[in-house]
């Protein structure tokens, strides 16, 4: 062996034993508790942990008890290093300490901050830098029959103003319901629904103070929307699985629903097949589809989508080197893995890198989705629509983030106030200025 090889395997030895010596356990909670989730991210655990010598413990936590059990760990001072949380919790943890706002901030720029999706950043934004790093994350659509609305010369729903004139065309019953709109009052699905009609026209309940009264004019221009799109649905009580029914029949032109239907739309499902055809398993009425993320209300041309994001946050306990490298190869080499849990309901928050803009979103397109037949997303969509899917995250939006009120607007929403009295204005019991003060009043004593 010559002299510089010899140099160079002690160098590497140096480096190995060196790492090994810094090694760290680091404590892992994830709400990704499913079996074959859980299994991903033990393997991703242990890649990390080859790579890097630090090993990875990775805790099931149940989503509804993660609240509760954060809070008991902090003041007890046993956090786990890197906690996979939901949106509802970043600014929160973040005030309160049980987040590292500095080692979110510095992964995040170690990764390059114009590589993350800036809807997912801005929700998690400090005046300080940033509560935790976005991973992955899933807008609301408006799903539409594409060949439909070719075919009559219709352009694509992104504003009330396109939805209503789609309605007035393609509104056919009982042949074609114009919409499916979500209106069972006690399911959260309406409520859901209803938030992202709210944000399309630029309307909340909250500012940065608290309580803000609806405006009554563009309140009032939410109200007619929803009522016209609920008058073009299928009399009842209606949520996500009429909505899903009708339009899997052929028998419904728009609906809002999350991306979770995208496999089923391919005929991917047994438990959820399309039957506008005799085949539960084709993929016609996915090659019939057309989606929106972003759509707009007269009073906020801009528009908005509805984002559900999801972080992993640095706790104040951590082995904070090691939490870092965990969450920057979570990011960056093991992104694919982390993605590959569930395809369908984790669109890439960081779109590429420095060297591709677009890597991670190539990848993701190419990640089989499914239950009892798989296929890549990218073979059974166009490219145009899967832009779309992941184009959402640049503008999604929830009430109250930008204002740090998220608590007090779920608050809000899971009163089911807004649902009660939106449905009230449907059924014409009350005109549009009553709903608009009733909202105000409700809403208000919540504050």
């Amino acid at each position: 062996m010559t002299i510089r090889k010899l140099l160079s395997a002690s160098t590497a030895l140096i480096a190995i034993s060196t790492s090994l010596a810094m090694a760290e356990d680091i404590k892992f909670w994830t709400t990704e508790e499913q079996a074959e989730r859980l299994a991903k991210q033990e393997e991703m655990a242990a890649k990390f942990s080859a790579m890097t010598g630090h090993t990875v413990e990775v805790i099931p936590v149940t989503e509804s008890d993660l609240g509760t059990r954060a809070t008991a760990a902090f003041a007890a001072n046993d956090l786990p290093d890197v906690i996979y949380h939901t949106l509802q919790y970043a600014l929160p943890w973040a005030e309160a300490g049980i987040l590292d706002i500095d080692a979110a901030t510095d992964v995040i720029e170690n990764l390059g901050q114009g590589t993350f999706a800036s809807g997912a950043l801005s929700m998690a934004a400090t005046e300080d830098g940033f509560a935790s790093v976005p991973v992955d994350g899933w807008t609301q659509m408006v799903v539409y029959r594409k060949d439909l609305f070719d075919a009559a010369g219709l352009a694509a729903p992104t504003s009330y103003a396109n939805v209503l004139a789609a309605l007035e065309k393609l509104h056919n019953p009982p042949e074609m319901f114009g919409f499916v709109a979500a209106t069972k009052v006690d399911e959260n699905f309406m409520s859901q629904v209803l938030e992202h009609v709210f944000l399309a026209n630029g309307v909340s309940p909250v500012d940065e103070n608290g309580f803000s009264p609806l405006d009554e004019a563009a309140t009032t221009e939410v109200l007619d929307f929803y009522k016209a799109i609920a008058k073009a649905s299928p009399p009842g009580e209606l949520y996500w699985q009429q909505s899903r029914e009708l339009y899997f029949a052929g028998k419904a032109a728009m609906i809002i629903w999350s991306p979770f239907i995208l496999d089923e739309l391919a005929g991917l499902r047994d438990s959820a097949p399309p039957t506008i055809t005799d085949d539960p398993t084709s993929g016609e009425l996915a090659s019939k589809t057309g989606i929106v993320t972003n759509f707009s209300g007269p009073s906020n041309p801009d528009g908005a989508a509805w984002g559900d994001i999801r972080y992993f946050g640095i706790t104040s306990d951590a082995s904070t080197d090691a939490a870092m490298e965990f969450v920057e190869f979570s990011m960056s080499d093991g992104y694919a893995s982390t993605l590959s849990i569930a395809p369908e309901g984790k669109f890439p928050v960081r779109k590429g890198n420095a060297e591709d803009p677009q890597a991670f979103s190539k990848v993701w397109a190419e990640l089989p989705v499914g239950v009892d037949r798989k296929a890549p997303l990218g073979d059974l969509y166009a490219q145009d629509m899967i832009d779309e899917i992941v184009g959402g995250l640049d503008v999604a939006q929830r009430w109250g983030v930008a204002e740090g009120q998220l608590s007090l607007a779920s608050k809000m929403i899971n009163s089911q106030a807004i649902n009660r009295i939106v449905r009230q204005y449907i059924d014409e019991k009350i005109d549009a200025s009553a709903a608009v003060a009733a909202m105000n009043k409700e809403l208000g004593a919540l504050n």
